[in-house]
């Protein structure tokens, strides 16, 4: 933990705590590596951190897995699979309704399973329409915003489960 600490107060690369982040490739590098690291050890446990991790790697494999090249926006599964139709709409529900699920084994009240579901369908509804569905998945994160309702819940009612961003 203190480490954590240091690294954000010093801006220090995640995975080295003795070098400073540097910008550019190295960088970019550094952060692919990070985020293989995190999908290659998911815990299995049902305790609320190893859901929290598992919900999180989901939302950045569909939402924030690839730069687009030349910019600095992020998109993921769920843009990419969007472009095949109705299957590649079907195929991210379903990985969205997962999250959904997840949430519901932490224990979630049925009003906010209710709101997580229906950013989920909305955006499977909407992606689901030729051309400007298509626009429409590179704008709108449904499963960011699922994410960011599972984190609230999990603040307040599982603290332990709390990570530290830097």
């Amino acid at each position: 933990m203190a480490a954590l600490v240091r690294m954000e107060n010093a801006r220090l690369s995640p995975l080295d705590t003795d070098t400073p982040v540097s910008t550019g490739a190295d960088a970019a590098a550094r952060g692919k590596a990070r985020r293989m690291e995190i999908i290659d050890n998911l815990p299995l446990g049902n305790d609320p951190a190893a859901i929290r991790l598992r919900i999180e790697a989901m939302e950045m494999l569909l939402e924030r897995s690839v730069t687009v090249p030349g910019t600095s926006y992020r998109i993921g599964l769920d843009s990419l699979a969007g472009l095949v139709p109705v299957v590649g709409d079907l195929i991210t529900a379903a990985m969205g309704a997962y999250i959904v699920w997840e949430a519901r084994n932490i224990g979630m009240p049925k009003w906010k399973l209710w709101s997580m579901g229906a950013n989920v369908a909305f955006d499977t509804a909407v992606g689901a329409i030729p051309v400007v569905g298509d626009a429409f998945d590179f704008l709108f994160r449904s499963n960011s915003r699922n994410l960011r309702i599972i984190r609230k819940h999990l603040d307040r009612h599982h603290p332990a489960a709390r990570t530290i961003e830097g």
